[in-house]
Order: C-alpha cells, then sequence, then structure tokens
C-alpha cells in the first residue's frame, strides 16, 4: 500500500502508541520516542482524569484489531448518577445497551505501549527532544537544553507530544502559523474513593457519578479493581476555591457541607487533597498541523481540549482514524495526505473545543437544575418515538462518529426548539403527552 519510510513518532501516551501501531500496520519503521520513564516501570497516580471510552475511540482501536483487548480493562457506565446535596438522581446516557467505558489512563497506556511494541514498534524512554529541523525531520536529542545534542534523522516526524508539545513550538516560529491557547480559571485534583474489604465498589460501578454544585463539582470514575478515582474541579481563588481549603479542617468541613455523602467513602480525604497537586486545564488551538510532507502533530499537540465531554482522547484516536483513511486513498503521496487530513480535523477539533467547554457548565450546573432534567426527559421519550428526526446533542458525540461540526450545529438548532418546548403552560404535568410531541414535530419542520 506504501513505500516503507522511517518515522519518529514523539510521545509515548495514548494517541503516539497507537499511531505507532497504525504506522506498523502500513509497513514502516517506527521508533517512539518520551521524555519521561517508561510507564510500565513506575507507579502512576496523583494527576489523571479517567477516560471515557466512546465509539470514536473503539472505532479506531478495532481498525487495528486491538479493541478487544482493551475492551478486557474497561468497566461500561450506562448511566450519570447525580448527586444532589439530598438525593441522588439517575439519568441514562444514551438508548438500551449503549454505554461509555472508565478506563484507568495508565492502565490503558501501559498496554497500549505493550501492544505497540508488539507490533513492531520501538521505544525509546527517556530521551529528551529539545528540537527537530523540519525540513529534514531531524530530531535533536540531549540531556538538557543547553547541553550537547545527538541528531536523528527521519524520513518523517509526529508530534504527539501533548498540550505542551516541543514539535509544535519548532512548528511555531514559522510564519503564518496560527497559535492560541486559554486556561479555565478552574483547576483539577484527583482523590480516591477506595474498593470495600472484598474488593466491591462503594458505589454504583455502572455509573458515572457527578456532584453538580455550580462553581465547583467532583466526578467519579470506576476502576477494576473496586476503586473510583474522582476528580474535583473548582476554582483556584475566591470563595469554595483551592486557595480558600487551606488546612485539613476547612477541607473536612468543606466536604462534610457540600458534598456530604463522600465523607464515608473517601477515608484518606484531608490527605489525597494535600498529596496530590493542582493541575490546570487548557484549550489550545493551532494552524497548520502539517510541515510539507516531513512533519505532521496529532493529538493534543494539534488540538488541546478540556476534559469536560470526555473526548479528548477519543478525537486524539479519531485523527489516527481519519489520517489512515487518507493513507489508503494516497497511498505514498503524504503531501495530499497530511493535507487532507488537516483540513479534515481542525474544523472538527474547533467544534469539540467549544462542546467540551459548554459541557462544563452543563456537569456543574445544569444537571442539578429540574428544567434541564425535564428537557432530558422530553429529548429522550421523542428520540425514543422518532429516532429518525431527534438524535440527543450527547449521543451524536458519544455514540456516533459523525463529523463533531454537525453534532454542535444540529444540537444547537435542537436547543432553540427545546426552549420553545418548555414554555409551553403547564410544561411539567404535560411533557410527556401528544401536544408537546406534536409541538416539536411542527416546530422540526
Amino acid at each position: 500500500m506504501q513505500t516503507p519510510i522511517k518515522i519518529a513518532v514523539v510521545g509515548s501516551g495514548l494517541v503516539g502508541s497507537l499511531l505507532a501501531i497504525y504506522l506498523r500496520k502500513a509497513g514502516h519503521t517506527v521508533h517512539v520516542y518520551d521524555r519521561s520513564p517508561d510507564i510500565r516501570k513506575i507507579q502512576f497516580s496523583g494527576r489523571s482524569i479517567n477516560l471515557a471510552m466512546s465509539n470514536r475511540g473503539w472505532k479506531a482501536l478495532d481498525g487495528v484489531g486491538v479493541g478487544d483487548a482493551v475492551r478486557e480493562i474497561a468497566i461500561p457506565m450506562e448511566k450519570r448518577a447525580i448527586h444532589l446535596v439530598d438525593k441522588l438522581n439517575f439519568q441514562n446516557y444514551g438508548q438500551e445497551g449503549e454505554s461509555i467505558y472508565s478506563i484507568s489512563r495508565g492502565i490503558l497506556n501501559r498496554k497500549m505501549i505493550d501492544l505497540a511494541e508488539g507490533a513492531g514498534a520501538e521505544f525509546f524512554f527517556e530521551h529528551k527532544i529539545w528540537d527537530v529541523t523540519l525540513d529534514t525531520a531531524t530530531l535533536h536529542i540531549g540531556e538538557t537544553e543547553r547541553g550537547i545534542w545527538e541528531d536523528k534523522k527521519y524520513d518523517m516526524v509526529f508530534g504527539a507530544d501533548g498540550a505542551f508539545s516541543r514539535i509544535r513550538h519548532r512548528m511555531q516560529r514559522q510564519s503564518m502559523f496560527d497559535y492560541s491557547q486559554e486556561f479555565l480559571p478552574i483547576g483539577y485534583k484527583e482523590l480516591n474513593i477506595p474498593a470495600n474489604p472484598d474488593g466491591s465498589h462503594k458505589l454504583d460501578k455502572n455509573s458515572f457519578h457527578i456532584w453538580p454544585r455550580g462553581a465547583y463539582m467532583l466526578i467519579a470514575l470506576p476502576n477494576l479493581d473496586g476503586s473510583f478515582t474522582c476528580t474535583l474541579f473548582m476554582p483556584f481563588t475566591g470563595e469554595n476555591s483551592f486557595e480558600s481549603l487551606k488546612n485539613r479542617k476547612l477541607v473536612e468541613d468543606f466536604f462534610e457541607k457540600n458534598l456530604p455523602d463522600t465523607i464515608d467513602v473517601i477515608p484518606k480525604l484531608a490527605e489525597d487533597f494535600f498529596k496530590n497537586p493542582t493541575s490546570t486545564l487548557v484549550t489550545m488551538k493551532c494552524f497548520p498541523w502539517t510541515y510539507k510532507d516531513k512533519v505532521a502533530l496529532i493529538g493534543d499537540a494539534s488540538h488541546a481540549i478540556v476534559p469536560f465531554y470526555g473526548q479528548g482522547m477519543n478525537a486524539g484516536f479519531e485523527d489516527i482514524s481519519v489520517l489512515y483513511e487518507m493513507i489508503e486513498k494516497y497511498g505514498d503521496d503524504w503531501k495530499s495526505i497530511f493535507s487532507e487530513y488537516q483540513k479534515s480535523r481542525k474544523p472538527n477539533a474547533d467544534a469539540i473545543a467549544e462542546l467540551s467547554y459548554r459541557n462544563f457548565l452543563e456537569m456543574s450546573s445544569k444537571t442539578a437544575d429540574e428544567n434541564f432534567l425535564l428537557q432530558k426527559k422530553i429529548e429522550k421519550l421523542f428520540s425514543d418515538k422518532h429516532p429518525e428526526k431527534w438524535i440527543p446533542l450527547y449521543s451524536r458525540v458519544t455514540f456516533s462518529d459523525r463529523p463533531y461540526t454537525e453534532a454542535l450545529a444540529i444540537g444547537d438548532y435542537q436547543n432553540t426548539i427545546m426552549e420553545e418546548v418548555l414554555k409551553m403552560e403547564n410544561i411539567n404535568e404535560i411533557w410527556d403527552s401528544e401536544a408537546v410531541e406534536n409541538k416539536i414535530l411542527e416546530l422540526l419542520k
């Protein structure tokens, strides 16, 4: 299909490892570089948001036959468990049988490296890439930025080295390179709910747990060992912020007052709170993603997004699916492959960045709002009756591989319709009536 060439992938994370498998499938020699130690040999914890694998991710994994190996380490979550201060609500994600899957980032990353090595990719850990010569696809490797560098020349380089990519840093220094980054005034911190003594889960294991509190929220995703990885999202400063929780007593009082049902299930609350780092959230956009037929960016290196739609990994994996489609279409014409890849992916990366940002507002505030919950109930009922006329936005993003741009546009249109429906008289009493159904059908014309 392609003439074999020598390719370097910078970054051994999820996207870099899966890309290595695809490039091996196309017949290339693949070397993967990472400045960090081999994750399989170190303890991995303290700053992770568990991953939620959905359709786009599975499609990319199944495309190279590794989906089933990953399913072994995944837990299906068919619903949201919404923990209000005084009650617990459940909200199904999609149709019967549709789930997103919780996977520990560390466990998946280890698995992906194993699978990439099994496919014939070679990994070089603790190799710091400081620069790349774009025209010749030459990596410059050394212990320090100012020390002696070793040069490694390749036919092609992929930057899969995340939101703060060194490869992109070099590309930014060209003229006509657009770049922006925006940090949220909200950070995150990892906490942990351990398993029961018998290894079972303390909370419902097939739910994505969420404690929506407006300006801040807590989420919890299940792990195979019976634990949950929790992530607390809150502002850095102000009332109810990381800054305001200065000591053990303030942390415990805050949780007891605002998140009372977590007290019994997070035994090392204060210890984890002060031990684990407070991390930042950034949206990064850039263009172009490629340089001639020599260098390309992929995953977070080209489009870092905030994690509130659970699509960061899925979008990165979809980049690979699209890239491979172009490889199958254009053969050895890498200029066309790169051009079509970035043309196809850039608008969709921008769309999922917007949707992810909006979903923070939805998760932290709206899931506790009665009107929002009513809207979701109406949408689900109508969608069940008229699946050809209405697919909810969440399902379009999560349980489909249609473009993110399409999901954003149709989602906005559907929302304007629902705004009209919620204005109907006695909507709380008549939400499941024929009158509401007919109103939606009329507005859809």
